[in-house]
C-alpha cells in the first residue's frame, strides 16, 4: 500500500527553503529479520529516491549520517525488508530507530518527538488497513454461507470508521505536529478524501491555523494554504449550481472505470442513492429493473446512475453481479463518508432523484407507479 500520497509534494519546497542546514545522525537495529540492506529515502514531487544505504552489521545495527539537513523537519523514509518507516528529520537530530520482528508494527523512535508522534499515527493506520485486507480476502472465500458473509461486511464496515475516527481523532489532538499533515494525507482503499470531500476543508484549516504557531516557516504550511483556497473555490463554485442544474458526480463501477453521471446527458436519469448492506435492496432493485426494462429503449432514452453508499467492495460487487443491474452502479466506497450525499444533500436511504433531457431535477423520492407516470411524460 503505497503511503506516499500526495505529502511528497511537500519536499521540494522544503530542500528550496533558505534556511541554516544541519546535520542529522539515525542509528539502531533491526532484528528478526533475513534481510541485510538498510535504505534512507527522501520523497521527491515525482516519486521517491533513495539517497543513502547501508549493510547491517552482526548484530542488526546500522547508522547513517546526512548533512544540510533544514532546521525546519521534513518527511524521510527507512527502508527495510519491504517496509517504510516514515520520519521527519530536522537539521540537528539525533535519533534511535529500532525493531524487533515486523517492522512497521514494532519499531520505536528515540530522539525526535515529530518523528514519535508520526510513529504513533502510523502504526496504528497501518495495522487497521491490514485488517481491513484480511477481512476482505476472507469474504472472498468460496462457499461461505450468507450469513457468514452479512457478518464480514458487517466486521469491515465497523473496523473501517473505527479508523477513520482515530485518524481523525489524531488530526485533532496533534492539530500544531508536521505528523497531522502526514495524516491528512493518508488514505485507506478507495477513499479519494479524508472524511467527506471539500467539507474536509475544516479540518485542513484547523491544522493549518495552529501550524502558523509551532512552524510558522514550514513549507508544508504553505502547501496546507494552497489546498484550503483551492477547496473554498471549489465550495464557492458548488454553492453557485442553479435549480435547473445538477451536480455532476463522476465515480468508479465495479471494473474500476471512472463513470460520469454526466455522461448520460440527453436521457432520463434516475440518480439513485442505496446500499448492498440494506435488507430491502434486493426488492427495491427488483422492482426497479422491470422499470427499466420497459423505459430503456423509450423514444427519449432512460438510465439509472446507482450510487452504491456502501464500505466494503466486496459486499457491493457481489450484490451487483447477484442480482443481475444492468444500469450504470458506481460508487466511491466511502459509505456515509461518502462526497456524492453532501452535494445531494442526501439524509436517508434510498434516496432517488429524476432527472429529465434537459438536465432539471423534477422529482425526488419517486417510486413505482408513481415512477411510471413520470416516465411515460418525460420519455415520449
Amino acid at each position: 500500500m503505497n503511503k506516499q500520497t500526495l505529502f511528497g509534494t511537500f519536499l521540494a519546497a522544503a530542500l528550496l527553503c533558505g534556511c541554516q542546514s544541519s546535520k542529522v545522525k539515525i542509528s539502531g537495529r533491526f532484528v528478526g529479520n533475513d534481510a541485510r540492506e538498510v535504505y534512507l529515502e527522501q520523497l521527491s514531487p515525482l516519486s521517491p529516491s533513495i539517497v543513502d544505504s547501508t549493510r547491517l552489521a552482526d548484530d542488526g545495527s546500522y547508522e547513517f549520517r546526512l548533512k544540510e539537513v533544514p532546521p525546519t523537519p521534513v518527511l524521510y523514509n527507512i527502508v527495510y525488508n519491504g517496509e517504510r518507516i516514515p520520519l521527519l528529520l530536522a537539521g540537528g537530530d539525533r535519533l534511535t530507530v529500532s525493531s524487533v520482528g515486523s517492522i512497521v508494527r514494532n519499531y520505536t523512535v528515540e530522539g525526535s518527538v515529530e518523528s514519535d508522534l508520526l510513529r504513533q499515527f502510523y502504526q496504528a493506520f497501518v495495522s487497521g488497513a491490514q485488517q481491513l485486507d484480511e477481512i476482505a480476502a476472507r469474504f472472498a472465500e468460496p462457499n461461505l454461507s450468507d450469513e457468514a458473509r452479512k457478518n464480514l461486511a458487517s466486521e469491515y464496515t465497523a473496523e473501517y470508521y473505527r479508523i477513520r475516527r482515530e485518524q481523525l481523532r489524531f488530526i485533532i489532538e496533534n492539530k500544531s505536529s508536521l505528523a497531522a499533515v502526514y495524516a491528512l494525507y493518508q488514505r485507506l482503499p478507495g477513499d479519494a478524501y479524508l472524511f467527506n470531500g471539500d467539507s474536509d476543508v475544516v479540518y485542513y484549516r484547523t491544522v493549518a491555523e495552529a501550524l502558523e504557531q509551532s512552524y510558522p516557516d514550514s513549507p508544508y504550511l504553505q502547501t496546507l494554504l494552497a489546498e484550503i483556497t483551492r477547496m473554498d473555490a471549489r465550495l464557492s463554485l458548488s454553492s453557485r449550481i442553479t435549480e435547473s442544474e445538477y451536480p455532476d458526480l463522476e465515480l468508479m463501477d465495479i471494473y474500476g472505470k471512472k463513470i460520469r453521471l454526466s455522461s448520460l446527458a440527453g436521457k432520463v436519469i434516475l440518480l439513485d442513492f442505496w446500499s448492498a448492506e440494506l435488507g430491502s435492496s434486493n426488492t427495491l432493485n427488483a422492482d426497479l429493473k422491470e422499470i427499466y426494462r420497459k423505459y430503456v429503449d423509450a423514444p427519449v432514452g432512460f438510465e439509472v446512475y446507482q450510487v452504491a453508499i456502501d464500505t466494503s467492495k466486496p459486499l457491493w460487487i457481489t450484490a451487483v453481479q447477484e442480482q443481475q443491474l444492468p444500469w450504470v452502479s458506481v460508487s466511491d466506497l466511502r459509505g456515509r463518508g461518502s462526497a456524492a450525499l453532501g452535494l445531494y444533500n442526501v439524509q436517508k436511504l434510498p434516496t432517488n432523484f429524476l432527472i429529465d433531457k434537459n438536465g432539471v431535477i423534477v422529482a425526488r423520492d419517486i417510486y413505482g407507479e408513481e415512477l411510471e407516470r413520470k416516465l411515460d411524460e418525460l420519455t415520449r
